[in-house]
């Protein structure tokens, strides 16, 4: 018996079992020979993008416009025969075509004069259409070029997918199919089902565009839509997360963590956001806000105001007076919550962040070590100095109350369940290792080992339990002690100097509220952020991982790449791409941009840097766009297939499978069936 045979004897239950599938030689045979077809078109692109941070109109719109890679296609396919305004109209139409049409329809029925000017005013829009529909059909043919026609079937509506099938794959300037492709336009029109086809061909254009998304971390937060972006991502056709500390906050509050829930609160009033709180998940607020007012009614709580955009009108002096006071009175539970979880998880090490104790009420100073500090803020009317950790009555029946509404809320917890669904702590796609923020390291640059629940992990096994650790918190049939520590584990995961989602000695909320000294407010970043700029270190990390191939890297976030200050976001020799721009407003000073994307296509990767979105609406009406500028970071030497990726190589081992059967088949080894 020679190698073939044996390999096929070991495996042939599983042989069986596909023969079931393919039960002949000619279906065998027309099943290898799509799969080699698939891994020979070119590869799908991969769009990466971090620190959404609640930004939901500017992460909706480079969703709309690929990151600009629609209108590099439609000034490809039109730019001799369109102009500049034409051009942008059309790339608006796309990416907003509900709300486009309206205001085209309105232009062409003003522009047509009175209303009993009928035939014109009909013949225009019918002209409008004509040309609009064909135009986007070249653009669908562009970007669903790559795809199999299965593949391309599958993102197509239903109620039109036969219609634009046909469509995509005839050609108008082919004369023996410029009369069916003409009368096929002009029939949508007559039924007056233009707009509804126009709407449908832009979703499929946006779909196509981007064959993979993937969110390294930190949809909440700061801006104003987390909520709205979650919706987005769990109706997205193909996306994965790597989850951040501000993604474990969110799931930690949503689980019942009472610190995890005081610092989403904490964080949402600090920036005026309570729209994803209120509106978004129906987290109700009065309990707090009532509070906060009687508590601080003679309190300025001057240091608590919401930091705002220099030009924000939604919020009143009352309004934000209010705020202040709800910001002052949730942090002050914040720090006696935290205080109750470092004493319940001494293994954790935190005891120097129970900062409540240090306070000399009647003196008005902190006091750390014997050296006294100055404070900004010396009222403290719920703080006993006997019992600084302890809630009083009022704040323990506050933290019940928000904690119950936390736990019954329906979208939330649907919204948490979608990113356990679609998310991990670390992810290997083709060749990049993508997280959030690190991987815990020793001064040498080895893994560092890091405890959790008594036992002791490094690198990739190190992020895997702790991926499985915060899934039990949600599990059903963990055991009480492992679900209570799961759940605890969150706030850990959130200001835990070992944590790999924040990675630094300390979070020193309390000392930028309350200390003057700006040296109190250091927090000391971990080895990873120090040495990530070496080589060495990131193929260490990368071969621990078992990430291969010559053209490997580590994709991550978290920390915003400062290019006003000469900050690069390629480090490491190119080994390792930081993607973290500033989308979110509150970074926009800091970084000097908003935001990146980095796109990964069959010719390479760029780095699409972002510079401020004003508006959807401002969009729509004026057809502004995000300016983007590119930034090649490597080119690949020839166009990369399907069968360089990840799933070529899946695909490929389907194909030496068949071949086996093939040889079974041909042989006799196993018995050919005719397809019912």
């Amino acid at each position: 018996m020679n190698s073939i045979e044996n390999r096929i004897e070991a495996d042939r239950r599983f042989l069986e079992l596909l023969s079931q599938s393919f039960p002949n030689v000619a279906a065998a045979s027309t099943e290898i020979i799509n799969l080699e077809a698939i891994l020979n078109l070119p590869k799908g692109t991969e769009h990466f993008m971090a620190d959404i941070h609640g930004e939901y109109e500017a992460f909706l719109h480079i969703l709309k416009n690929a990151s600009g890679n629609i209108k590099r296609k439609v000034r490809e396919l039109f730019a001799d025969t369109l102009s500049a305004e034409e051009l942008r109209e059309l790339c608006t139409l796309i990416y907003y075509p509900e709300q486009k049409l309206e205001i085209i329809k309105t232009q062409l029925n003003d522009d047509s004069g009175v209303m009993n000017e009928e035939n014109k005013k009909h013949s225009s829009l019918e002209s409008f259409y004509s040309t609009t529909l064909q135009q986007l059909i070249r653009v669908c043919q562009s970007v669903s070029s790559k795809y199999t026609r299965s593949k391309v079937r599958k993102a197509l509506p239903p109620e039109f997918a036969y219609i634009i099938e046909e469509l995509l794959h005839e050609l108008p300037s082919d004369d023996d199919k410029q009369e069916y492709f003409a009368r096929i336009i002009q029939t949508i029109v007559e039924t007056d089902r233009a707009d509804a086809f126009i709407i449908a061909l832009a979703d499929v254009i946006q779909r196509l565009a981007v064959d993979q998304l993937h969110i390294l971390g930190d949809i909440f937060d700061r801006g104003p839509g987390a909520h709205i972006i979650m919706d987005r991502l769990c109706q997205h056709h193909s996306f994965d997360i790597q989850w951040g500390n501000h993604d474990a906050l969110w799931m930690g509050a949503a689980a019942g963590n009472d610190c995890c829930i005081a610092n989403v609160l904490r964080l949402s009033l600090r920036y005026g956001n309570m729209v994803t709180l209120e509106d978004g998940y129906g987290i109700n607020l009065v309990p707090l806000a009532t509070f906060a007012m009687e508590t601080y009614a003679t309190d300025p709580c001057d240091l608590f105001g919401p930091r705002l955009d220099k030009d924000d009108t939604t919020h009143n002096e009352k309004t934000r007076r209010l705020i202040a006071q709800m910001h002052k009175a949730i942090s002050i539970i914040q720090f006696k919550l935290e205080a109750q979880m470092i004493l319940r998880r001494p293994e954790w090490q935190m005891q120097d962040r129970l900062v409540l104790q240090n306070i000399d009420k009647e003196r008005g100073v902190y006091v750390l070590n014997g050296k006294e500090y100055e404070m900004t803020d010396t009222f403290f009317p719920t703080l006993d100095p006997s019992h600084p950790f302890e809630l009083t009555p009022e704040e323990a029946d506050l933290v019940h109350q928000l904690h119950h509404s936390f736990r019954v809320s329906d979208k939330l917890q649907k919204h948490i369940k979608c990113l356990f669904t679609h998310g991990c702590m670390y992810s290997i796609y083709n060749g990049n290792l993508l997280f959030h923020a690190s991987v815990p390291l020793n001064a040498d640059g080895t893994l560092k080992e890091v405890d959790l629940n008594g036992q002791r992990y490094s690198g990739r096994e190190l992020l895997h339990r702790i991926g499985m650790t915060m899934r039990a918190a949600f599990n059903a049939d963990t055991s009480r002690p492992e679900k209570q520590f799961a759940k605890d584990y969150f706030w850990y995961l959130w200001c835990g100097k070992d944590s790999p989602l924040f990675d630094k000695d300390r979070m020193a909320t309390f000392e930028r509220y309350f200390l003057r000294d700006k040296k109190t407010h250091e927090e000391k970043k971990g080895y990873y952020y120090l040495l990530r700029d070496q080589p060495e270190v990131v193929d260490r990390i990368l071969d621990a991982f078992g990430v291969e191939g010559s053209h490997r890297h580590i994709i991550n976030g978290h920390v915003p790449v400062r290019v006003t200050g000469g900050e690069s976001p390629v480090k490491a020799d190119g080994k390792l791409m930081v993607i973290d721009g500033g989308l979110s407003k509150a970074y926009h000073e800091t970084t000097g941009i908003a935001g990146y994307t980095l796109v990964f296509h069959s010719r390479g990767f760029e780095l699409i840097q972002h510079e401020p979105f004003e508006s959807a609406d401002d969009a729509i009406r004026r057809g502004t766009d995000i300016v983007s500028s590119k930034q090649i970071v490597e080119l690949s030497g020839r166009r990369l297939r399907v069968r360089d990726t990840d799933k070529g190589k899946e695909l490929q081992h389907q194909i030496d499978e068949l071949k086996e059967l093939l040889y079974a088949y041909r042989h006799g080894i196993i018995k050919e069936r005719a397809r019912k």
